[in-house]
């Protein structure tokens, strides 16, 4: 501007910028210092005595250099929170305080960042361009101001957040609806989004961060007592988005059943505004490294995370070949929480070196292990497996089992279903099925079904097992608890043992003679309670009386005895003749077992021996005058 011919040359890597010593000297101190010593080269190639001087490692590079120069020229500069610390880190390094000239560039760049720092989106954006000058921003603690600002905000955030939204949820749902019906403006739906919406806003803004950024505001959110679920939820959105394969699933169960992993469970979805966020051309052991780091950043308290997404880190350890103490701790995790798992996330596929079946069998028995030793005792003692026998024989009410029950009847009820997946493997050798299935306790299973399904699928898929194979496998299932429509089915049965049939079948008889028995015994004590006469009032609709209003003896009926069922609309006796129906279809079914087993040259005494043993031919005996009627 002044037409003057520069004297000083400032090389800064492959740029080089000219200009006066004189607007150079009146705001920096270095640049003061180093003109004063420069001594120009004693071979003559000095430039013509132009002074030249190396600044090849200030802070920021070239560009940050050329915004020092410019302020010290009084050139307007335009300051914004992406410059502002590479410009005060040069200016640092530059000496540019206010011993030199009033207002100088270290106290305005300082002034500005103050007010960047005020803003979320911009000390986000401050805390990024850290990384560019990382070790002059932490000696000027520009980066642990950052890293403050951000998680006082979030914590702040997340405290408002929460106290509206969640402490006060129910009030909210209360005044949304009133008996199903809206009352007011916002739907129910809504008000839930935005709850969601006001707890994860800043997701997304901090996956941009680098892993050492990202994990020391977590760290710094976590010391301000930030909500374990809000943490968690973060490093969910981080991992989902940096992790490439764990947004899709990593097992090959969608040909069978039709699902993907989908997205991160509790967190938005989102496109990444920087193609640099991913790691997909990162190298398997950088990639490993990453997993490693976020796992080990997890809240440690239950629940937080989501099982879902555990199963999907969990898959990509294993097909990243991550330490065994990184797989450990995720299995762990899981068995903590076991309960909240799906079917299709449990199939975890077998990437071992040593491939010998379909899924990861192992693996899911070390998770399922640890979810029964994470019981603390409960998985044992907070019933008895007799009074859960005794509950199922007698027909209580699912509603009378304590609460406690839930976890572990929910992770029976997954893993039946599990066994039930893997069964058709041919690989799947025998010890190997029934070590996974015996480890849930009978008692959780209300019924067996389930675990009758799956030893069902395993012996159509295995059928070259031993009599002695077949019965061993059997054992696994308690045929007092198999439903009306499973003994049906098991009674014709062919892949099953001979004994576990008669077994099926004999349970389903005694079922009907307790059964038959316990209405009997409802009806004489209302016969001897009330005279007959109230037994024919409206109020006692369902009561079991003899014909005749004769006394019938427990558990026993004479042969000109008729029970029937008292009903309002005069229907009653219907259920006691489907009774009869299928105590005789069930002795019909016995009579014709025993003459297939006389036709195939099996000798009586062996089915002697059989029914006696479990008990059989005397019930059959004893059951057939007190189940005859007319």
């Amino acid at each position: 501007m002044t037409e003057l011919e520069s004297d000083v040359v400032v090389e800064v890597g492959d740029m080089s910028f000219y200009l006066h010593k004189f607007p150079l000297l009146s705001r920096s101190g270095v640049l003061q210092r180093l003109i004063s010593e420069y001594q120009p080269p004693s071979d003559g190639s000095g430039g013509g005595g132009m002074c030249t001087l190396q600044l090849d490692d200030i802070p920021g590079g070239a560009k940050a250099f050329e915004l020092a120069a410019r302020f010290c020229y009084d050139v307007k500069i335009e300051l914004n929170a992406l410059n502002v610390v590479c410009l005060r880190c040069a200016a640092e390094y530059l000496g540019m305080t206010d011993d030199y000239a009033e207002g100088n560039l270290i106290a305005q760049a300082e002034s500005f960042l103050a007010d960047v720092l005020a803003n979320w989106k911009d000390s986000v954006r401050a805390l990024e361009a850290c990384e560019g000058v990382l070790p002059a921003a932490e000696d000027l603690h520009i980066v642990p101001r950052c890293i403050t600002a951000l998680a006082s905000k979030a914590c702040a955030s997340d405290a408002a957040a929460w106290s509206t939204h969640g402490a006060k949820g129910a009030s909210i749902d209360r005044d949304a609806l009133w008996n199903g019906i809206g009352s007011g403006d916002t739907p129910r739906g809504a008000a839930a989004a935005a709850a969601a919406s006001a707890m994860d806003w800043w997701y997304e803004d901090v996956s941009l961060l680098s892993l050492p950024m990202f994990k020391r505001l977590i760290q710094a959110m976590e010391a301000k007592s930030m909500r374990a679920e809000s943490i968690a939820g973060a490093i969910m959105f981080y991992a989902g988005r940096l992790l490439p394969g764990l947004n899709r699933s990593a097992s090959f169960s969608n040909a069978s059943f039709g699902g993907d992993y989908g997205g991160i469970a509790g967190s938005r979805s989102a496109t990444p505004r920087s193609a640099t966020a991913s790691l997909s051309g990162t190298s398997d052991g950088d990639q490993r490294y990453f997993l490693e780091e976020i796992i080990a950043l997890l809240p440690t308290k239950k629940g937080v995370t989501s099982t879902k997404f555990l199963l999907g880190l969990l898959r990509t350890a294993m097909l990243l070949h991550a330490s065994p103490l990184c797989r450990e701790n995720l299995e762990q995790r899981i068995g903590a929480q076991l309960e909240d798992a799906s079917l299709e996330d449990l199939l975890v596929p077998n990437l071992g070196y040593t491939v010998d079946t379909l899924y990861d069998i192992d693996c899911v028995q070390r998770i399922l292990d640890y979810f029964m030793s994470s019981m603390d005792g409960l998985g044992t003692g907070y019933t008895s497996p007799a009074l859960a026998e005794d509950g199922s024989q007698l027909g209580l009410p699912h509603a009378a089992t304590p609460p406690t029950v839930a976890p572990i009847a929910m992770v029976a009820k997954l893993m039946d279903g599990y066994l039930a997946e893997v069964a058709p493997d041919t690989n799947l050798k025998l010890a190997k099925f029934q070590a996974l299935a015996a480890v849930v306790p009978d008692y959780a299973r209300t019924v067996d079904d389930g675990i009758y399904r799956a030893m069902d699928i395993y012996l159509k898929s295995h059928h070259w097992l031993s009599e002695s194979e077949r019965e061993q496998l059997c054992r696994l299932m308690n045929c007092q608890k198999l439903s009306l429509e499973a003994c049906t089915h098991a009674a014709q049965n062919e892949r099953l043992p001979l004994r576990v049939v008669v077994q099926v079948l004999f349970f389903e008889q005694l079922r009907l003679r307790t059964s038959i028995a316990g209405w009997f015994f409802v009806s004489d004590n209302a016969a001897t309670a009330t005279d007959g006469a109230r037994l024919h009032h409206p109020g006692n609709a369902g009561a079991i009386v003899p014909k005749g209003s004769a006394v019938v003896d427990s558990g026993v009926a004479g042969q000109d005895e008729e029970v029937v069922m008292v009903t309002p609309e005069g229907k009653g006796s219907e259920t006691m003749s489907n009774v009869k129906a299928r105590v005789s279809e069930l002795e019909k079914e016995c009579v014709s077992m025993k003459q297939e087993i006389r036709r195939l040259g099996k000798p009586r005494r062996s089915w002697s021996i059989l029914t006696r043993k479990c008990g059989f031919g005397a019930k059959v005996q004893q059951a057939q005058p007190a189940m005859s009627g007319k």
